[in-house]
């Protein structure tokens, strides 16, 4: 592997003494160094303590793990050192003032795929750095901002590889974890999402709960080939949304979490600052599309630090195909002989 880039060289040649741009690399080499350590952790599993113990059930039915707080205090305590204002956290209520004045804020999702901890499933941690507002404080409105303010937006997946996945606005690279060299080096560079597949993630359990429109579109998948859409789909759910989106991004696919008739869940269930709006910009720099189902994510502009969002995202033509589901006004048609795809009124849609 000594024949790749570095994660350090990567960044040292993106920045290039450029005095908006290094803030930003400084700040991911602190979050990647504070990962690699998080790698370590999560590698030993529980030779390392029972990392999947409850901490405390959050409200809105979230629960928190012992690793879980074990990541957020590490990624914050790796970021006093390098240019960032203010952290706001998943795992937190209100943003954290670290360097006031300084250029940088970064939003964490420190542990992504919590519930997966103790059965060794791949999980991971997600970030997602803006540029300070004038004030430079830690105040949450810092953080309400769309998602196409993003300057960088990565995760790190904790899996047989650890995986950095990292977007500075100029495409979608991957690197690995070199344990040897003790660096993140460039595997992948450049990925870009086929805008057709044939796989799809999403959880099945909950299909008695989801709108009319997202069982039409799952109905659809389902009848494969001697269905509406001709063609047999494969369908995926690992529930650690880092390693779907890692997937998605390496061969394809479609990943929904739409909201659904739950109580919590009308709104959706992944926080947009956290989760969605980083997703949307790596998914969007390699090609994909991200969106509630009715609008691009890196649109939205958030009301609350912790707000809630439908999410879609993936090979652009499914993307689309579940936005038209959720905008065109008699999508049912799609399941009536005269008004379908096939019959007199439509044209097929592929």
């Amino acid at each position: 592997m000594s024949s790749h880039v570095s994660l350090e060289e990567y960044l040292d040649n993106w920045a290039q003494g450029d005095s908006a741009r290094e803030p930003i690399a400084a700040t991911v080499r602190a979050l990647a160094a504070a990962c690699k350590d998080i790698a370590d952790v999560v590698a030993a599993g529980p030779l390392s303590g029972e990392l999947s113990e409850l901490q405390a059930d959050k409200a809105g039915g979230d629960f928190q793990t012992a690793l879980d707080v074990l990541a957020n205090t590490h990624l914050i305590d790796a970021l006093r050192a390098a240019p960032v204002a203010a952290v706001a956290s998943e795992e937190l209520d209100v943003p954290v003032a670290l360097a006031p004045g300084a250029p940088i804020i970064a939003a964490l999702d420190p542990l992504d795929g919590s519930s997966n901890i103790d059965t060794n499933v791949s999980i991971g941690t997600i970030f997602s750095l803006l540029r300070s507002l004038p004030t430079g404080g830690a105040e949450p409105a810092a953080f309400l901002r769309r998602g196409d303010e993003q300057v960088a937006a990565g995760y790190i997946l904790y899996g047989p590889q650890t995986s950095l996945v990292l977007t500075v606005g100029a495409g979608t690279d991957i690197f690995t974890l070199d344990r040897v060299r003790g660096t993140f080096v460039l595997t992948r560079p450049q990925v870009q999402i086929p805008p057709v597949s044939n796989e799809f993630a999403i959880n099945a359990s909950n299909v008695r709960h989801w709108a009319k429109e997202v069982r039409q579109w799952f109905d659809d998948c389902i009848a494969g080939a001697e269905g509406p859409r001709g063609r047999n789909f494969n369908m995926r759910w690992i529930a650690s949304m880092v390693a779907e989106a890692h997937r998605i991004l390496v061969r394809g696919g479609v990943y929904a979490y739409p909201g659904d008739a739950r109580e919590g869940y009308r709104n959706g269930r992944l926080r947009l600052v956290y989760e969605a709006n980083p997703i949307a910009m790596l998914v969007e720099q390699a090609g994909g599309a991200a969106s509630t189902g009715r609008e691009r994510i890196l649109d939205r502009l958030p009301r609350m630090l912790h707000e809630r969002v439908p999410l879609i995202f993936g090979s652009r033509e499914e993307v689309a195909r579940l936005e038209r589901h959720h905008i065109e006004p008699y999508p049912t048609g799609e399941h009536w002989p005269l008004f379908g795809r096939r019959g007199l009124f439509r044209a097929p849609l592929g």
